[in-house]
């Protein structure tokens, strides 16, 4: 029973809790360290003809596919060492060493501080819509167009009947009004407005909120349009102005239809908030802060970065070492686009756009190319 146990712990995909002692092994070993079993307390036995993350390297596509699964991976796993390693600098960097204040700025906003435009909508609209009978949309429409009406005409007959309220009552001192008039008045009154109320309710819970070119937010659950955040830039300015230099740290939302390694739908993003700071200042600190966080990661995942030398990129300590020793190149927008002028004369590059102008927007392409090429990093 005993070797059937540990033949079913060997398996891959297995939960096993195991009471022994670490030994060290041979330089020339594939590993540092293995532990000697001498009890198997807790045994979770996997079957690995239906276990998807078999010992073979997988890629990250297939991975992908497996989301639940592809942390108990090496690659994911150091990947996921590295990024905690990170955002622990980033507090360190932030925080301890530069004395500023960590804020927290709202995901749901209704604001675009980017101007883009590009934001994902927050509505419960869409399940209103979801509860709602099965319709054509030009009946939507005309139920929509009708309740309205019907809401419209009951608002000017209650502020009617409350202007003819307000004249019995003056009346009434005078004696051209009797006591009787007024309350009959105001009963009627009493009714139309629980008769609106009632339409309201009823337009609220029957007929489409949106139709064709018109989207009714009074009936969305902020009663006015909201987003997810593309930035915490906006509130933490406003906190710069009452406590000095802030930063904010969290999930951001972009609905950038671009599928590259460089555009996310949701990604964390560091925005400080320095005050009386410089164009200088936040190079400065920018250099620093990325140096910060990769010495971090040199110090406390060494590790986890070999492993990624030896099968994810070959270069990547490389990389990390030449950016934690040199100093960042820096140059000014004329002279970025002076150094692209010449090359793309001179026939060394080739770009998509090559009009290359003073007053155009660097494209990614372009800027690549000078960390690359004009400032060798």
């Amino acid at each position: 029973a005993a070797g059937k146990q540990l033949s079913e712990a060997a398996k891959t995909g297995a939960c096993v809790v195991l009471r022994g002692y670490v030994v060290a092994l041979p330089e020339q070993a594939k590993q540092s360290v293995e532990v000697k079993t001498t009890e198997l307390l807790h045994l979770g036995p996997c079957d690995a003809s239906k276990y998807p993350i078999a010992k073979a390297k997988l890629g990250l596509e297939f991975l992908r596919g497996v989301s639940h699964l592809r942390p108990r991976t090496n690659a994911i796993a150091a990947v996921s060492r590295i990024r905690s390693a990170c955002s622990f600098a980033t507090h360190d960097f932030f925080a301890r060493e530069n004395g500023m204040l960590y804020v927290h700025t709202p995901l749901i906003t209704s604001s675009d501080c980017e101007g883009a435009g590009e934001m994902f909508a927050v509505t419960t609209l869409l399940k209103q819509m979801e509860d709602m009978s099965p319709s054509s949309g030009e009946g939507d429409a005309k139920a929509a167009a009708d309740a309205a009406a019907h809401v419209q005409s009951l608002r000017d007959a209650a502020s009617k009947q409350g202007e003819a309220v307000r004249d019995l009552k003056a009346k009434v001192k005078s004696g051209g009004a009797s006591p009787e008039e007024v309350k009959a008045a105001v009963d009627k009154l009493l009714a139309t407005k629980k008769e609106l109320e009632g339409a309201e309710a009823a337009t609220k819970s029957s007929v489409c909120p949106v139709v064709p070119g018109n989207v009714d937010y009074s009936q969305d659950f902020f009663a006015k349009p909201a987003f997810l955040t593309v930035s915490g830039q906006l509130q933490a300015e406003i906190y710069a102005c009452a406590l000095g230099s802030v930063y904010t740290f969290g999930p951001t939302f972009r609905a950038e239809n671009s599928n590259t390694s460089r555009h996310l739908a949701e990604f964390w993003m560091v925005e400080p908030e320095v005050a009386f700071a410089d164009l200088d200042d936040d190079m400065r600190l920018a250099e620093a802060y990325v140096k910060h966080c990769l010495r971090h990661v040199m110090e406390t995942c060494a590790d986890d970065m070999v492993f990624l030398t030896n099968f994810v990129d070959k270069t990547c300590i490389d990389r990390v070492n030449n950016c934690l020793n040199e100093p960042f190149g820096r140059c000014s927008y004329t002279e970025a686009v002076d150094i692209l002028k010449e090359h793309a004369g001179s026939g060394k590059v080739t770009f998509d756009d090559m009009d290359i102008h003073w007053g155009m927007d660097l494209g990614s392409e372009h800027e690549r190319y000078l960390c690359e090429k004009g400032f060798n990093k």
